[in-house]
């Protein structure tokens, strides 16, 4: 009995500490996979990670512009956000989530899909911890290079590749519109052959790009 209590003191520490480790590992080691691609249904997945220095500003700056215009300024959650979506869920059947880039790059990287408090517990804990050990640039950076932009395609070079036959460095304002506008759902919302819906949301984007101004993220270490 006693080595049974011993075991469930430590296994909370041991979880704790290789989510720890793992943190601090990706921090400076590029992902080989992630939690999503793994889960992932479609075969073969395609991913090629590429560094900040070759991804386009404005690809960075269209999905901050499309998925959380306040990253440069919170601390993983946007509390306002949250306010709004718990608003218009009570009132609507649609559910709107608020979940900023910091949380989304937790999720894909560890998590699995789904609404469970278990999962939502461990998203919070993943995020302050990127938050607190990460640069806000290393989170952006892998976000991009790991977010899904359509079935099996993940990150902005493998995306780039796919859809414009370039690398992501050379994407233009609107391709880069036009891959941020998929990301709420890249299983619905295609970049090949975009619907109405998708080519109002790229314009929609980059009218945000445009506002917040291209040195917006120029801050960021």
């Amino acid at each position: 009995m006693k080595r049974w209590q011993r075991w469930l003191w430590l296994a909370p520490l041991v979880f704790g500490g290789l989510c720890l480790l793992s943190v601090l590992l990706l921090r400076v080691v590029p992902p080989l996979t992630t939690a999503f691609m793994l889960a992932s249904d479609t075969r073969p997945v395609h991913y090629d990670w590429v560094p900040w220095s070759r991804i386009a500003p404005a690809a960075a700056l269209a999905v901050v512009a499309s998925e959380d215009q306040k990253f440069p300024e919170h601390w993983g959650f946007d509390f306002e956000a949250i306010d709004k979506a718990i608003d218009h869920n009570e009132k609507s059947k649609r559910v709107h989530g608020a979940s900023t880039i910091s949380q989304q790059t937790a999720k894909n990287l560890f998590l699995w899909s789904g609404r469970s408090y278990i999962r939502k517990g461990l998203e919070v804990g993943f995020t302050l911890l990127l938050e607190g050990l990460w640069p806000k640039r290393r989170i952006l950076e892998v976000y991009l290079n790991i977010a899904e932009f359509g079935p099996g395609i993940y990150g902005v070079e493998a995306a780039s590749q796919r859809y414009f036959n370039k690398p992501a460095s050379r994407l233009s304002r609107h391709e880069a519109a036009l891959l941020a506008a998929v990301l709420p759902n890249p299983e619905r919302l295609k970049i090949e052959h975009p619907s109405d819906y998708v080519l109002g949301r790229a314009n929609d984007i980059e009218q945000q790009m445009d506002q917040l101004g291209g040195a917006y993220l120029d801050g960021l270490k």
